[in-house]
């Protein structure tokens, strides 16, 4: 895994001592704070002269590297914004901005000085300690390495840290760069058993059970829809639960589903050869769950949480599922097939009805790489959310303020049950044409919760990136897992 784990703090951050890389945030027309000019008289007042000259006004998204003399070889300057407008996310933003500008300046280490701001102190550290470790993510498994490369090594948090901060800080951004290094591989590394592998790992953890399906033993459980999936996989296809008891005995767990498609070629109903390496990231959802589960093992929430993942390829051939095949899920209604390539929901169908038979859980929150009609509606900047209960959207809505992975409702009103109702079977997995595609998936879905509090996310424009971002490099995101790791602890009180 190619990324910093740990991140060193110095407390007396003394600016005699030599340094190879330093970063300093600075607001927008605020300049220097005091606790700053120690590194502005390190440097024989250059920040001041800059400042004056204003080649640098503490923008949001602006940076400057200043050059030394002495001690101080390299100092970044990296724009905070207005003070007003300052978040969470924009000290993540400025932590991440400070790991590019080292790499930039092929710097080992990256020394970040932490400012004063209207944040909590456990809050700020937090999220400086989650963007420095989350920039510095890279997938390089296989590649040769460069012998001539100078790599970032170190990571460091100079003067007032809070250590609880930091310690929740760095377990989230390690799970998060787990999630993408999961994401990342391709389907002929990360197969469902490689999945199924990395569950039973994290099912060694204290208070953590794992227990995994082969393919003959979820169909006679009765997973017809993940069956029907599975028909033309080449890949021997599981279904794998995590369950993670931190809470009372007997306490209704909350249960994480995710998508954990492997790839997806479309079945019978065949994509376009355009960006189809991309299907390597549908198998995100599940990445996500076991994200969330790696980040629970190491915080240990007094709550109970039950994750599963239904994992498969989705592949043509002559045993393939066919456009016109009828399956029977978990919940017992059938499924008429109009597009083998809808085959997310029907993964999740018996996965969550599953769940809701086996747990009876307190709320469910699904994580699926499900429609492209997201993209179009949202883009990469949102993932879609829409459910049947107003307070537990409102928590992902919250938690969503809080980690700045943003999300946007769409409604899911009972007239659109209308657009999956089959003349065959109970449901048909297609809604009306490319009318309300994500919307279409969801409602789908909702018929396999129950009465259970639910929420669906479609990560499919927010789970992989094309660009860089300050604390998001392109490839797998590994968004969902702050988000819900971070709900998941305000539920246990924390």
């Amino acid at each position: 895994m190619s990324h910093i784990e740990k991140i060193s703090i110095d407390t007396a951050a003394d600016f005699t001592q030599a340094r190879d890389f330093l970063a300093l945030g600075i607001f927008q027309e605020q300049g220097p704070q005091p606790a700053q000019l120690g590194v502005d008289e390190a440097l024989g007042g250059l920040i001041a002269k800059v400042w004056e000259q204003k080649n640098f006004r503490g923008k949001q998204g602006e940076s400057l590297v200043l050059y030394g003399s002495g001690a101080l070889a390299r100092v970044a300057l990296i724009g905070l914004g207005e003070v007003d407008k300052f978040t969470a996310d924009r000290a993540r933003q400025a932590a991440g901005s400070a790991v590019q500008a080292a790499r930039s300046q092929k710097a080992t280490a990256c020394e970040l000085l932490v400012f004063e701001s209207e944040l909590p102190a456990a809050e700020l550290t937090q999220a400086l300690a989650e963007g420095l470790i989350l920039a510095s993510y890279g997938f390089d498994a296989h590649k040769q390495p460069d012998k001539d490369a100078v790599e970032l090594e170190r990571l460091s948090l100079l003067g007032a840290v809070d250590k609880d901060g930091l310690e929740r800080g760095s377990i989230m951004a390690n799970a998060v760069c787990f999630t993408r290094e999961l994401q990342n591989e391709p389907a002929n590394v990360m197969t469902p058993s490689r999945l199924a592998e990395e569950a039973e790992k994290i099912g060694q953890s204290a208070n953590m059970k794992t227990t995994v399906w082969d393919r003959e033993a979820f169909t006679k459980l009765g997973m017809g829809a993940l069956a029907g999936v599975a028909a033309g996989a080449n890949e021997p296809p599981k279904f794998m639960t995590i369950e993670y008891t931190g809470g009372p005995s007997g306490q209704a767990p909350f249960a994480i589903v995710g998508k954990g498609l492997t790839f997806d070629a479309g079945g019978i109903s065949i994509k376009g050869a355009a960006k189809m390496d991309e299907m390597k990231f549908d198998m995100s959802g599940g990445a996500v769950v076991l994200g969330i589960m790696r980040a629970l093992a190491r915080l240990q929430p007094k709550l109970n949480v039950v994750a599963a993942v239904p994992s498969t390829e989705n592949l043509l051939g002559g045993s393939a599922q066919r456009p016109g095949d009828i399956v029977k899920a978990y919940n017992g209604k059938t499924i008429e097939i109009l597009n083998t390539d809808a085959e997310g929901r029907l993964i999740l169908a018996d996965a969550l009805s599953y769940v809701v038979d086996k747990h009876k859980p307190v709320a469910i929150i699904d994580f699926a790489t499900l429609t492209g009609a997201v993209l179009v509606a949202l883009g990469h900047r949102a993932s879609g959310m829409l459910g049947n209960d107003e307070d537990l959207l409102a928590e992902v809505q919250a938690s969503a303020d809080r980690t700045g992975e943003r999300v946007w409702q769409l409604p899911l009103w009972d007239d659109y049950s209308e657009d999956i109702k089959s003349k065959v079977a109970d449901v048909k997995n297609i809604g009306a044409g490319r009318l309300a595609g994500t919307i279409a998936g969801a409602v789908f879905l909702k018929e396999f919760v129950g009465e259970s509090p639910w929420v669906h996310l479609d990560i499919a424009g927010t789970a992989w990136q094309d660009k860089d971002q300050p604390y998001i490099p392109s490839g797998g995101s590994g968004i969902g897992v702050r988000l819900i790791t971070d709900l998941l602890l305000k539920r246990a009180g924390g």
